[in-house]
């Protein structure tokens, strides 16, 4: 055998040494759902499982691995009994992924990812392979009852705490919405004015009225605001999610006072020519006191019957004669527009001798 040249020696391959913890790199020979085969350049091949390639439970590793593709892993066991190499790529990515968030942490940094788990708790979202928490209270700047909304959601948020050694690894995402409902509620009142028209989305109803957002601040749109006419329950009038055109009725602090009464629809603009004194109008009972009813000649406009005008004999209270929701007709003998009043009477289109029966009269029998 002839002796080996000085360069010879150089170029002839060293063995190969690996030790658990350490890093290498190594070509996809074989991929199973399961389990991917590494050449790493060792007299045995590395095996990485799928626990060990991602924190994705039943992650088909075949979907996301090649042959030939090209990749770092982790040393866990040199031998693992079977005489090959047990590694873990999720390791290093993990590695790598809690130096990114201790990145975002430090810079406060706004991340988007995925939810992966719906916890009792809160929520898990996944950033390269580094697990990220958050608690419920921090979801959002409102009370979730249901996180499972959340669930395959990509979402942003910032880190709050970052403690890997104690794996707490917290995100917020309330910081994020606080912080922007806060930048839109300045641009909404850097642009609106009392009297402006505005559109906005019905949020919530009440008995005495609607919030509606108008994109940066929600406005109340008090039930005597609704209409010129009289709302008896907001909620038979609005629902919750529909798009409305209101008007700024006035501005104090953060607080807007909206109205739908509009000026142009306001049915007082030329009621001093359909209710003129002697006319005859007809109206429905709206309601009634023991002096008198109150007589809807239009939405918004109402006037008032006199007990004394309801008829020639004498009546005690409207409720013997009239019912409400009943059609009259009477005839206008006043109207002060300044005060809104208007006043009728029945017992001005009777005549002399025509008397009313009340409900309590009996017809006699035959």
């Amino acid at each position: 055998m002839s002796e080996m040249s000085f360069e010879q020696l150089l170029n002839e391959e060293k063995p190969v040494s690996i030790h658990n913890g350490q890093i290498v790199e190594g070509t996809v020979i074989s991929v199973k759902e399961d389990e991917i085969v590494l050449n790493i350049g060792y007299k045995a091949d590395g095996i990485i499982s799928r626990a060990e390639y991602s924190n994705t439970p039943n992650i088909n590793l075949t979907e996301v691995v090649q042959v030939g593709d090209t990749m770092q892993a982790k040393v866990i066991k040199v031998n693992d009994g079977e005489g090959q190499v047990s590694l873990s790529y999720k390791r290093v990515a993990v590695e790598r992924a809690n130096e990114r968030l201790e990145k975002a942490f430090n810079e406060g940094e706004v991340l988007k990812a995925k939810v992966t788990q719906v916890l009792d708790g809160g929520l898990s979202v996944t950033v390269d392979e580094g697990r990220v928490f958050i608690p419920a209270s921090l979801v959002s700047d409102t009370y979730e009852k249901d996180l499972n909304k959340y669930k395959d959601q990509e979402i942003e948020f910032v880190i709050t705490e970052f403690n890997p050694r104690k794996r707490r690894v917290i995100g917020n995402r309330k910081q994020l919405i606080v912080a922007q409902k806060a930048e839109a509620q300045k641009a909404l009142f850097e642009r609106i004015n009392v009297g402006d028209t505005v559109e906005g989305v019905v949020k919530n109803v009440t008995d005495f009225g609607a919030f509606i957002d108008l994109g940066g601040a929600d406005g109340l749109l008090h039930i005597s605001e609704m209409s010129w006419g009289r709302v008896e329950n907001p909620k038979k009038v609005f629902n919750v999610g529909e798009t409305v055109k209101v008007f700024i009725k006035d501005i104090q602090g953060t607080k807007i006072a909206l109205s739908l009464k509009f000026e142009d629809q306001n049915p007082w603009m030329n009621a001093d020519e359909k209710y003129a004194v002697g006319q005859v109008v007809t109206g429905k009972v709206a309601r009634m006191t023991d002096f008198g009813a109150f007589i809807e000649l239009e939405p918004g406009v109402d006037a008032l019957l006199h007990v004394s005008q309801i008829a020639r004999e004498h009546v005690d209270k409207p409720a013997d004669i009239l019912k409400v929701g009943q059609e009259i007709e009477a005839k206008v003998v006043d109207f002060r527009l300044e005060e809104k009043k208007i006043s009728l009477s029945m017992k001005a289109l009777l005549p002399e001798n025509e008397v009313v029966e009340t409900e309590a009269e009996e017809p006699e029998a035959e």
